[in-house]
């Protein structure tokens, strides 16, 4: 007969001792299991005493988290947090440096832990904290003189200890924000400290919109950019991080000053020359940095991509004068010849310029996206590429009506293709790392982008030889050309336009034909027949990949609501395919992680299900994450026994594919990812093709042979001899 689930078999450990394996029931409250324990190895006053997990967290069991203990855990009897947190308490006071390091180590590990945060914070342990920091950059200076770097060790254990608080949503308001911009704002500080309160400043101008105020005002992006000129990566991570939640959390007339200094060219030209070209690769948080500094910085054109224009507005019509004017080489005719001849003069022009409104092209900028932006982007072609534009209106005034390209209405509609392609307007995903090197090496970057591509765009015309009706068609084909030239991340808008030489209209239509013979689907009969009997197969070998991946394992990454924090954990499937194994690290892996570092199971069939999107539990949490569109697709959570869930946040898109099939799999469901689909379609062409090569230049009848007549009788034999 099987124990009751209430009652668990775990080992408990306790220093000098041998470890006891023992029964506890889930029934009993936790304070009377740990007096049964301490009465076992003949421990007074029990009440001073805790639970913790045996592993790499160290965190205290209590009456919220016991559920999460698991048949075959080893569990550790130490002092409560309490106990613990006034020992810390009196250590981090010593005037003993050795005492007091050793205790801000302890602190700054065991603050990871809520329970013992919360002990330490009743304590009042914050203003003991915030005074050492309050006076750590002079003793700092002291101790430095006096050749005692510790101090510099010190106070950066103490910032961590910060940081840990800070995550579990505890607001150091007692902390003040002049002391850690001091640190930052110091020619000479610890690399350590540095990191540490460069994390801690970013954190506080997320979380509060009163210290975001305090920061702005003690930090300038002038005071941040010499970090950005080192080599330490991760302070330069750090540093682009404090520049990006700035501009985040400010208002929208501040955004746009903050705007006008990134793109000034001495901090670009930093950035560029000393992070992106620096002599180190750019790991993934750096380039995820970058990414949402290039989306912010984008998202700033979403005001104007949103503004309509007034057609009555004698100031925006004079800009579409001047575009006609650079065109046409003509000066404003307002007291020359009767009205209506100018009138007939303006329709002319304008219709040569490939307005759709020939009467009031101001009409044409009232479509939202990209409103006023389209006519911004032109009026710079005009102005800074004045001989490009010239003979592109030019050369399309020249041509018959049908094969003429308008540039008007072409520059609106690239434009607002050029925003889609950017995700112009939208939210920064938490788990992109997509940034550009070409759009930090000018400082009108979006506006050049838009000069090399109308230029693409009449030249993609000219090779199609198209007409007014084809004009959905060129813009598909320089999309494609557009996407297909940014894939290889060029690293400057020469490269970019270098690229889209070589992606010709000849060029895409081989691209496309290629593609379309590598994924062609025969549809006779006969070979839709060997598809069908072929595909059980390959969908068993698809399954197989799948489970040995899990077998492999993956590190998922530990997101917060509130911000983004370098925490991870594994889980990998046994090679029997019986149970999951999963736990916590301390960072990320280099390679596979063995099943016995793994502390928690999970047997495959106590799964119920598998639920993915905003199904998922933590998704259905009030926050940030609920509303991040990309998070929400590569959620996924397991459900076991009654109401238990396991959630997870795929690294990415193929991860998602990946795990979601695996565990359908092992649940014998059908996979039904867009991964599989992919790699069915491909398996099945690739098989059909090897089994077809003996039949090439033979043509397969679309029905079989008919089947002979029956013999008048079956009287026949054959003579072996």
């Amino acid at each position: 007969m099987p124990p009751p689930a209430d009652i668990l078999k775990v080992a408990i450990e306790w220093p000098g001792a041998f470890p006891k394996l023992m029964e506890i029931d889930q029934k009993k409250p936790l304070s009377a299991i740990i007096k049964e324990v301490c009465e076992g190895w003949q421990l007074p006053n029990h009440e001073t005493y805790a639970l913790q997990n045996a592993d790499s967290t160290n965190f205290y069991i209590t009456e919220k988290n016991r559920n999460n203990i698991k048949n075959g855990s080893i569990l550790r009897l130490t002092k409560s947090p309490g106990q613990m947190a006034m020992q810390l308490h009196e250590r981090i006071q010593s005037s003993s440096l050795d005492v007091k390091l050793d205790a801000l180590k302890d602190l700054a590990n065991s603050s990871r832990d809520i329970t013992f945060a919360q002990e330490f914070i009743n304590l009042d342990g914050i203003s003991l904290l915030t005074q050492m920091v309050e006076s750590g950059t002079e003793r700092y200076q002291k101790l430095q003189k006096m050749m005692k770097p510790c101090f510099g060790e010190m106070l950066s254990f103490t910032l961590t200890a910060f940081v840990e608080l800070m995550d579990h949503g505890i607001k150091s308001r007692a902390c003040s924000s002049y002391s850690i911009a001091s640190f930052v704002c110091k020619s000479s500080m610890d690399s350590a400290v540095l990191q540490r309160s460069l994390a801690i400043l970013e954190s506080m101008v997320l979380n509060s919109q009163d210290l975001y105020q305090k920061v702005a005002q003690e930090i300038t992006i002038g005071q941040l950019m010499p970090h950005l000129q080192g080599t330490d990566q991760d302070i330069q991570t750090y540093t682009i991080a404090v520049i990006n939640a700035l501009f985040l959390k400010a208002p929208e007339e501040k955004r746009q000053e903050m705007a006008h200094i990134l793109a000034q060219k001495q901090l670009r030209s930093i950035i560029l020359t000393n992070v992106i070209r620096g002599p180190k690769p750019i790991n993934e948080e750096m380039a995820h940095q970058l990414y949402m500094l290039q989306v912010l910085t984008f998202n700033l054109l979403e005001d104007r991509m949103m503004t309509k224009m007034d057609p009555q507005d004698q100031a925006q019509r004079d800009i579409i004068f001047e575009l006609r004017r650079i065109a046409f080489d003509v000066e404003c005719e307002s007291n020359s010849g009767s009205i209506e001849k100018r009138k007939s003069m303006y329709t002319r022009d304008y219709k040569k310029l490939g307005f759709i409104n020939h009467v009031n092209p101001a009409v044409d900028f009232t479509q939202i996206p990209p409103g006023m932006l389209a006519l911004d982007n032109m009026l710079y072609f005009a102005r800074q590429h004045q001989d490009s534009y010239i003979r592109i209106v030019l050369e399309n005034s020249s041509r018959e009506d049908k094969h003429e390209c308008p540039f008007g209405r072409s520059s609106i509609e690239l434009t607002k293709m050029l925003c889609e392609i950017l995700k112009v307007g939208e939210l920064p995903s938490e788990n992109c790392h997509d940034f550009h090197p070409m759009f930090f090496t000018h400082d009108r970057s979006f506006e050049e982008f838009f000069c090399i591509c109308i230029q693409l765009l009449n030249k993609t015309w000219k090779e199609m030889r198209a007409t007014s009706e084809d004009f959905n068609k060129v813009m598909q084909v320089v999309r494609e050309q557009i996407t297909r030239a940014l894939t290889a991340k060029p690293n400057s808008l020469d490269q970019f336009k270098s690229r889209l030489q070589n992606l010709s209209y000849t060029e895409i239509l081989k691209i496309r034909q290629s593609e379309r013979m590598n994924q062609e689907d025969f549809q006779s009969r006969p070979i839709v027949e060997l598809r069908e009997k072929i595909q059980p197969e390959i969908m068993e070998l698809i399954k197989q990949q799948r489970l040995n991946r899990l077998c492999e394992g993956t590190c998922f990454r530990k997101i917060s609501s509130r911000r983004r924090q370098d925490k991870f954990w594994y889980c990998r499937l046994s090679p029997n395919h019986k149970v999951l194994h999963y736990g916590d690290l301390e960072e990320s892996p280099q390679g596979e992680v063995p099943h016995d570092s793994l502390q928690d199971k999970l047997p495959v069939a106590d799964i119920k299900a598998v639920v993915t999107g905003k199904d998922c539990p933590h998704m259905k949490e009030k926050g940030a994450l609920k509303q991040n569109k990309e998070v929400l697709e590569l959620a996924f959570s397991i459900l076991y026994e009654s109401d238990e869930y396991l959630n997870f946040i795929a690294p990415d898109k193929h991860e998602y594919c990946v795990w979601t099939d695996g565990l359908n799999a092992l649940l014998g469901k059908e996979m039904t990812s867009e991964f599989t689909r992919s790699d069915l379609d491909t398996l099945l062409n690739m098989e059909m093709k090897l089994r077809l090569l003996d039949l090439e230049n033979i043509q397969i009848p679309e029905a079989p042979p008919p089947i002979p007549k029956e013999p008048s009788n079956y009287d026949f034999v054959y003579d072996c001899n």
